[in-house]
């Protein structure tokens, strides 16, 4: 799906006013004292927030709900479905305007994620009591990095919080928790792999929406490791039929199967994590 122009040219011109706004050099500095971690609360405009807010409504039927024991329970909305019928929310992902601030913010050229990733950007629904998601980190199993970003859309809850332990500094032991309400329009910025974050769970009678963007700074991905996320994103978060959705991607080349091995030696806590989703998902109705 194609975003309409005047979509496309009201998401730039309004991310470009209000990243003109900020006073760029602080939150740099901001950013890297916090060990690659920044809170810009409001930071997207209203005028953005609400066609993205009508989308999520629109979306919703294609929730899937998950349940990953002691760690993770609420709904998720793939990329797939989002490229499908949320344009104002594909603009903001794809706006050249929020990447090249975001590239100049982590001193990295960032690139979307490839087509047939489902967390490219994704809808995260906290909306039955419980909901929650224990602290993790968004590894990358890219070959850069991986950022994410995190916009509130959604915040009707005195309980749901996102709760970011952030190291100070460059001192590994001086650490701040901090529990964030992801008011509409607030966004957080985050290296993946350094930000020990969670999601408090959600009171009775509560809401939050949160939209998330992953850019990487390397597009390419080890077979195996792309065997994992995929599972990953299917049984905690997207549901199996995602899989079935996502865009065909080129067949593992000779080369790419010698790569195997050498992909196995570092990833067995992530089939320890496989196997126990698979397990919960087979045993509990989402």
């Amino acid at each position: 799906m194609s975003e309409p122009k005047d979509v496309v040219a009201g998401i730039e011109d309004g991310l470009g006013e209000a990243i003109a706004e900020l006073a760029q050099p602080d939150v740099h500095r901001a950013y890297w004292n916090q060990n690659e971690f920044v809170l810009l609360p409001r930071f997207i405009p209203p005028a953005l927030v609400e066609p993205c807010q009508t989308e999520i409504e629109e979306v919703e039927p294609d929730i899937n709900r998950n349940y990953v024991p002691g760690h993770k329970q609420g709904g998720s909305v793939s990329s797939y479905v989002i490229r499908e019928k949320a344009p104002a929310i594909v603009a903001l992902y794809r706006s050249p305007a929020l990447r090249t601030f975001l590239s100049r913010l982590v001193d990295a050229p960032l690139m979307l994620c490839p087509e047939d990733d489902p967390h490219a950007c994704a809808l995260y629904y906290y909306t039955k009591p419980g909901d929650h998601i224990g602290f993790h980190y968004d590894t990358s199993y890219y070959k850069g990095a991986r950022y994410t970003v995190l916009i509130g859309l959604v915040e009707q809850s005195e309980h749901c919080r996102l709760v970011a332990r952030v190291h100070k500094g460059k001192a590994p032991t001086e650490i701040s928790e901090t529990r964030i309400p992801m008011d509409p329009g607030t966004m957080v910025v985050f290296n993946g792999d350094k930000l020990w974050h969670a999601v408090t769970p959600l009171g009775v009678h509560e809401r939050q929406v949160i939209l998330t963007l992953q850019y990487v700074t390397d597009q390419r991905m080890g077979p195996l490791k792309k065997l994992f996320s995929n599972m990953k994103d299917a049984f905690a978060y997207f549901g199996p039929a995602a899989l079935m959705h996502r865009p065909k991607s080129k067949q593992t080349s000779i080369n790419e199967r010698a790569m195997i091995r050498a992909d196995m030696m570092t990833d067995h806590p992530t089939l320890q994590f496989l196997a126990g989703v698979w397990s919960a998902s087979l045993n509990r109705d989402s």
